[in-house]
């Protein structure tokens, strides 16, 4: 297994929280603060620079309504 964040599956994950954000009309800003999160953390999420919890990516489908395999491969 690789060592780096940057794998395919991270890099999957990351495309399909932008698109599920999108698709939700909702801003960087909004998500943040359902999240109870900076808006940085998202930026940072969505740029690939952090890896995402379990906890998290959880309470982002519930807020995107999407169901948790949308984010995976």
């Amino acid at each position: 297994m690789e060592k780096t964040i940057y794998t395919k599956q991270h890099k999957h994950i990351v495309k399909q929280l932008i698109k599920a954000r999108k698709e939700a009309g909702l801003k960087q800003e909004d998500v943040a603060n359902r999240l109870g999160r900076p808006q940085s953390f998202i930026s940072r999420v969505e740029s690939g620079q952090y890896r995402i919890s379990v906890v998290d990516l959880t309470t982002l489908a519930k807020i995107y309504k999407k169901k948790l395999d949308f984010f995976l491969e």
